[in-house]
């Protein structure tokens, strides 16, 4: 199965401190793959390397064959990433706001015109659409982020805490759309989360980390038995403490 999203040995020092130490692992094509970690072991500092919002220390990150460090541009169109200090412009809509980042990403207008409708739609943005976005709730904000996210229709799709702030309504929708993106529409996606029922439903395999070493990687099922636990959330406190 392709390989679309490849950390090979990604390392990051801010000034004496080092973030993330010698990280590797690999997404297949089609894959739901959970980053996992206590606050402050590195796991936005991972996903910022993979999508090239920072420059490693070393090592190197690859999307969909394209290594963000030398083809960054054809990395980046590759992707869509969605984090959770990544606000929506206030004053514009959500009509507006797809139409916007489609155009940055130089998408042709017919292709994102057609594209924004069924965001649109999937996402259940359409009584909301020519709202200005600051008028918007929380959950529809995500809604909208999301679908900014995938306006141009990328291989490969980085969630960092999608689900955080939203109702139980809200987030199962998230949820059931992360699902159908990646096991409907062969996407491969990256989920970061702490809430580790919503990784136990989704995620084929999962990497943690911890003071950014990688601690496991690999299934849910080899990460509890390595452990010797029988529920998730054990397995990881087993797993980070070790």
């Amino acid at each position: 199965m392709q390989t679309l999203i490849e950390a090979r040995k990604l390392t990051k020092d801010f000034d004496k401190f080092r973030a993330v130490n010698d990280l590797s692992f690999e997404v297949k094509k089609g894959e739901i793959f959970g980053l996992l970690g206590p606050n402050g072991a590195g796991k936005t500092t991972t996903l910022r390397m993979l999508s090239g919002l920072l420059t490693p220390t070393s090592g190197e990150a690859f999307i969909a064959g394209h290594s963000m460090q030398h083809d960054q541009l054809a990395a980046r169109s590759a992707m869509g990433f969605l984090t959770g200090d990544m606000d929506l412009y206030r004053r514009l809509t959500p009509v507006e706001v797809l139409a916007y980042f489609a155009k940055l990403y130089g998408v042709p207008k017919a292709q994102w015109q057609a594209k924004g409708k069924q965001l649109i739609e999937a996402f259940g943005i359409s009584e909301f659409k020519d709202k200005h976005c600051e008028k918007l709730s929380t959950g529809q904000k995500q809604r909208v982020s999301i679908a900014r996210t995938l306006i141009h229709d990328p291989q490969v799709v980085i969630l960092d805490e999608p689900t955080t702030g939203l109702d139980i309504m809200a987030s199962e929708f998230i949820l059931q759309f992360i699902r159908r993106m990646a096991k409907e529409e062969g996407k491969t996606v990256i989920f970061s989360t702490h809430h580790l029922d919503e990784v136990e439903r989704l995620c084929d395999r999962i990497a943690i980390i911890h003071k950014g070493e990688l601690q496991h990687y690999g299934t849910i099922a080899e990460a509890k038995s390595r452990s010797g636990k029988e529920k998730l959330a054990e397995a990881f406190f087993q797993l980070v403490d070790a």
